[in-house]
């Protein structure tokens, strides 16, 4: 893949600066959960996954290892996939038992996270519909299917739908900011998930990398949780 990247290359004479947003869903998660601790955390430039690894594990921040931090990130992003312990035993190369305790602590202390994901799906089965932050709305008539690959399939969509779906449509709200902002020589040239990719004249790199910062950061005022962005510049999309 990074390969490929690299056949994206800047016109002669521009640069390529790309931006993405850091742990973009976890942050939207806790923020429509509502979990102020992690919140908190966020706003507070915490290492939300050696935090989380030292709350489940019981060991101090500071005595956290690879490993276990590992396995905090793995089930941060996981959880809002609906990840089993079986998926995060082998995504993180625990044993069975530990993924399952590791999972049954996690819930303890992310019961805000828990709450709204059940709650999303309950509205999926009572109402067939799930919606982002905005209104955007996804009908979910599988999730009351008889047939259990195709209901668990629809469960973890209609989970992760408001979450991800919010997060499309705040790109979407960058990109228009963003693109107004831009100086002439900068193009808005691809979006790519959470990421923004710009070809700009070289000379330009740090006023197009000010931009992407404050207006995708600043995206989304009526949202408690500070956003965060890192930005890159490269001659080819594969250095970014």
């Amino acid at each position: 893949g990074k390969r490929i990247r690299e056949g994206f290359i800047a016109a002669e004479g521009k640069v390529l600066v790309s931006a993405d947003y850091a742990q973009f869903e976890l942050r939207l998660a806790a923020a429509l959960a509502g979990d102020t601790e992690l919140i908190k955390d966020f706003n507070g430039d915490v290492d939300v996954h050696t935090k989380t690894a030292s709350e489940a594990f019981g060991v101090p921040m500071e005595k956290v290892t690879k490993e276990q931090r590992r396995a905090a990130k793995v089930i941060n992003f996981g959880i809002l996939y609906g990840m089993s312990v079986r998926g995060l035993a082998e995504a993180a190369d625990m044993q069975y038992y530990e993924a399952k305790e590791f999972i049954e602590n996690y819930f303890k202390l992310r019961q805000p996270v828990k709450a709204y994901l059940e709650g999303v799906l309950k509205q999926a089965r009572e109402r067939g519909y799930v919606e982002t932050l905005f209104g955007r709305r996804r009908p979910t008539p599988d999730v009351l299917s008889s047939n259990f690959v195709v209901r668990s399939a629809a469960e973890r969509a209609a989970q992760n739908m408001p979450i991800q779906g919010t997060e499309e449509d705040l790109m979407k709200r960058a990109m228009i900011k963003v693109d107004a902002k831009l100086p002439g020589g900068a193009d808005l040239v691809m979006q790519v998930h959470d990421s923004m990719i710009v070809e700009c004249d070289k000379g330009q790199e740090m006023t197009v990398q000010t931009i992407l910062r404050e207006e995708m950061e600043g995206v989304a005022p009526e949202l408690d949780i500070k956003l965060a962005v890192d930005v890159k510049t490269g001659k080819n999309w594969g250095e970014l």
